[in-house]
C-alpha cells in the first residue's frame, strides 16, 4: 500500500460535528481525484513490525482538492475509536499519511441524478453535486439529526431530520426520497450511508418506482457494530 505524505495547514467546523481538515504538501500535487472518491488515512501509530501498518486506517470522502491540498471532512461522533480521536486531537503542522484517492462512488452519464444519504455520505455528495455540468438535474436528499448538522451545500438539497432517532435502520431518509417528484423515467442514483437504510433506499427505487438494479449505485459507508465498510 503506497501513501502520500502532508501536513495539516488548518482546521475549521463546517458543521457541528464536522471539521474540515486541509492537509497541503509537495506529495500531493497532481493527484487524480474524481468528486466522490475517498482516501484511507493512517489515523495512528503503533510498532509497524514486518508487513504490518504503523496504525490504524480509516476511509475518508474526499470533500475538496484544489492541486496542492487535500480537504477532508470528518465527522465528530464523540467516540473514542481511533478515527474520532485523530480527528479530535488533529492539530496544524501535524503530519498525515493517506493512500491516493479512489472508488467507484462517482457521477455517470445520465438523464438527471439523484442523491440519497445522511452524514457521511453528504462529505461525497456535496464534491459530486458541485461537479455537475450546468443545467444538469439533480435531485438530493440528506438526513441529519438536526439542522445544525448540515454541511454547506453547492446546490439545492432537501434536507430530512432524524430529532435525536438512530441513524441505522433509519425510515426518514427512505421516506423522503419517496416524496421526490421525479421524471417517468429512471435517471442513476447514488445512496449512501448506513447499510441498512441504503437497502431501504434502494428497494424504493426498484420496488415502488421500476429502476433497474444497475441504475443504483450504493456505497455502504457504515453498519452498527463496524468499523469500515472498505
Amino acid at each position: 500500500m503506497k501513501f502520500v505524505r502532508g501536513r495539516i495547514d488548518s482546521i475549521d467546523f463546517v458543521s457541528r460535528r464536522t471539521r474540515r481538515i486541509r492537509i497541503s504538501g509537495p506529495g500531493l500535487r497532481g493527484l487524480d481525484w474524481v468528486p466522490g472518491q475517498q482516501v484511507r488515512v493512517l489515523v495512528g501509530s503503533g510498532p509497524g513490525r514486518g508487513n504490518r501498518l504503523p496504525g490504524p486506517l480509516r476511509t475518508y470522502s474526499v470533500w475538496d482538492y484544489d492541486g496542492g491540498a487535500v480537504h477532508l471532512c470528518v465527522a465528530d461522533h464523540d467516540g473514542d475509536d481511533p478515527g474520532s480521536l485523530w480527528a479530535r486531537n488533529a492539530s496544524p503542522g501535524q503530519e498525515v499519511m493517506f493512500t491516493k484517492p479512489e472508488g467507484s462512488f462517482i457521477t455517470r452519464p445520465a438523464p438527471y441524478h439523484v442523491f440519497a444519504g445522511e452524514e457521511t455520505a453528504a462529505i461525497a455528495i456535496g464534491p459530486m453535486l458541485a461537479a455537475l455540468p450546468p443545467g444538469t438535474a439533480a435531485y438530493a436528499v440528506i438526513e441529519v439529526d438536526t439542522a445544525e448538522d448540515r454541511l454547506p451545500m453547492p446546490a439545492a438539497v432537501t434536507w430530512c431530520y432524524r430529532r435525536g432517532a438512530a441513524a441505522a435502520s433509519s425510515p426518514v431518509l427512505p421516506a423522503s426520497v419517496a416524496e421526490l417528484d421525479l421524471p417517468d423515467e429512471p435517471g442513476i442514483a447514488y445512496v449512501a450511508g448506513e447499510a441498512r437504510t441504503v437497502q431501504a433506499v434502494r428497494q424504493h427505487l426498484v420496488q415502488d418506482r421500476g429502476w433497474q438494479r444497475r441504475a443504483i449505485i450504493t456505497k455502504p459507508f457504515w453498519a452498527p457494530g463496524k468499523k469500515g465498510m472498505d
